[in-house]
C-alpha cells in the first residue's frame, strides 16, 4: 500500500509530497519571473534561463516566434548537436490557439527527460504562454497609440494645408469646407489669388480613403500648387497634372484624382472650368436656374496623353457656384442616397445666404439625413457667390 506521504505515478514509482511540494514552489517561481517582465523576448529569454539552471539542460531554444528574434540558451544548442537525435519539443500556445514558439531542449547527457522535467517544462510553458500573450498585447497597445499618435499628428498637418486665410475679393464671397471619414483623407480644395486678378479654385477627390490616399493628396497638392503660379489655361494646367501623376507609376495611377477646376475673372464677371472626370460643378444663376458643369475628360493620372476642354461662363451678380466632393452626394440614410438633385434644391434653397453659412446649412441636412451616423467618406466643397459689394444674409 502506497504511504499517505506519497504519490502514485503512471509508471508505478512514487513520489514523495515533500518533493511535490518543491515542484510547485519550483513553478510558482518560474511563473512569477516569466511574469515580471512586460516584453516578450525577456519573457522568453527568462523561461529559457529557468529550464536551464532548473533541469540542468544542455542547450534549449525558441524557434518559430513570429513576434521576436530566435532565442537561446545553453552551451550546446539543438542545431549544434551531432547527429539525427530528436530533441524533445514543447510548444507555446496562446488561451486562443495561436502558436508563439516552440521550445526545443537538449536533455543533459543526451538521456531522455524524465516525468518530473516533461511535467516542469510543461507547467513553465503554461506560464511563458500566458506572459507571452501578456507581452504581445503590451506591444501591440503600443504600436496602436504610436499609430493613432502618427494620424493625428498627421490630421494636423493635412488640416493645416487647408486654406488658413480666404483673398477677399470686392463684390465675390467664398466659403470652403472640408472633413475627412478617418484621420486623414483624400480630398483636396485649394483657393489661390493669381497675379493677374483672377482667382483659382480647385476641388479634388484621390480614388479611395485613409493614409495612402492622404499621401497621393499631398503630392497633387504639392504639383497643382507649384503649377498655379504660372498662370497656365486650366485645359493645360489639368493635362500637366495628369501627365505628371500617370508617369509617377502604376500604384499612382490606380489612385488617381478626379478635379475640378475654376477660375474667376472678377473684373469680367466670368468663370472658366475645366472638369476632369469629377462631380458635375454647379452654377446657379440670380433666378435659380441651374446649370451642371460636366467632365470634359477622364479623372487626373488615368490615361497617357489625356487632353481636356475648357469652358467659360458668364457669373453675373447674384450667381453662385458650389464645387464639391462625392461624399456630399453618395451620403446615404439606409439604402437611399442624398443625390446631386438633393443637393442642387438645398443649394438653390440657401440663395440669398452667405457662402459660409450656405455650407453651414448643407453640412447640417446631411448629418440629418444620415442621422448623425459616421461619414462613410470624405467631404469637402467650395461655395462662391457674385455678391456685388453687398453684405449676404447669413442663415439662422
Amino acid at each position: 500500500m502506497t504511504p499517505a506521504s506519497s504519490f502514485l505515478l503512471p509508471d508505478g514509482s512514487t513520489l514523495a509530497l515533500e518533493q511535490q511540494v518543491v515542484r510547485l514552489q519550483a513553478l510558482l517561481e518560474a511563473s512569477r519571473r516569466v511574469h515580471s517582465t512586460i516584453l516578450l523576448d525577456q519573457v522568453l529569454r527568462e523561461a529559457l534561463r529557468i529550464a536551464i539552471l532548473e533541469l540542468e539542460l544542455e542547450g534549449a531554444r525558441f524557434v518559430g516566434c513570429e513576434h521576436c528574434a530566435e532565442v537561446s540558451a545553453g552551451d550546446m544548442l539543438p542545431q549544434q548537436a551531432s547527429g539525427s537525435r530528436d530533441y524533445p519539443r514543447f510548444p507555446v500556445h496562446t488561451p486562443a490557439g495561436e502558436l508563439i514558439a516552440e521550445l526545443v531542449v537538449a536533455p543533459p547527457q543526451g538521456r531522455a527527460l524524465t516525468l518530473y522535467e516533461s511535467d516542469f517544462l510543461e507547467g513553465l510553458m503554461l506560464q511563458t504562454a500566458l506572459a507571452a500573450e501578456n507581452a504581445l498585447h503590451h506591444k501591440r497597445n503600443l504600436e496602436y497609440a504610436r499609430l493613432t499618435q502618427d494620424l493625428d499628428a498627421a490630421r494636423l498637418i493635412q488640416q493645416s494645408l487647408l486654406p488658413q486665410v480666404l483673398p477677399a475679393l470686392q463684390g465675390y464671397a467664398v466659403a470652403v469646407r472640408s472633413s475627412m471619414c478617418y484621420q486623414v483623407g483624400g480630398d483636396y480644395l485649394d483657393v489661390i489669388p493669381e497675379p493677374a486678378g483672377t482667382l483659382l479654385l480647385v476641388v479634388a477627390d484621390v480614388a479611395g480613403k485613409g493614409l495612402a490616399s492622404a499621401l497621393i493628396c499631398m503630392v497633387f497638392r504639392a504639383a497643382f500648387r507649384a503649377l498655379a503660379l504660372q498662370g497656365l489655361p486650366l485645359e493645360h494646367l489639368a493635362a500637366r497634372l495628369s501627365q505628371q501623376h500617370w508617369e509617377e507609376g502604376a500604384e499612382a495611377r490606380r489612385r488617381y484624382v478626379t478635379a475640378i477646376f475654376v477660375r474667376l475673372d472678377p473684373a469680367a464677371a466670368t468663370i472658366t472650368c475645366v472638369n476632369a472626370g469629377h462631380n458635375p460643378g454647379l452654377l446657379l444663376a440670380p433666378n435659380n436656374t441651374s446649370r451642371w458643369i460636366k467632365a470634359s475628360g477622364t479623372p487626373l493620372g488615368m490615361l497617357s496623353g489625356t487632353q481636356y476642354e475648357s469652358e467659360q461662363l458668364d457669373f453675373p451678380l447674384g450667381g453662385r457656384m458650389l464645387l464639391y466632393t462625392d461624399g456630399l452626394t453618395e451620403a446615404f440614410c439606409a439604402e437611399e442616397e442624398f443625390g446631386a438633385e438633393r443637393l442642387a434644391q438645398l443649394f438653390a434653397d440657401c440663395s440669398g445666404h452667405s457662402c459660409e453659412a450656405t455650407l453651414s446649412t448643407i453640412w447640417r441636412e446631411l448629418l440629418e439625413f444620415t442621422g448623425h451616423t459616421p461619414q462613410g467618406d470624405d467631404m469637402s466643397a467650395i461655395a462662391l457667390g457674385h455678391t456685388g459689394g453687398g453684405t449676404l444674409q447669413e442663415s439662422a
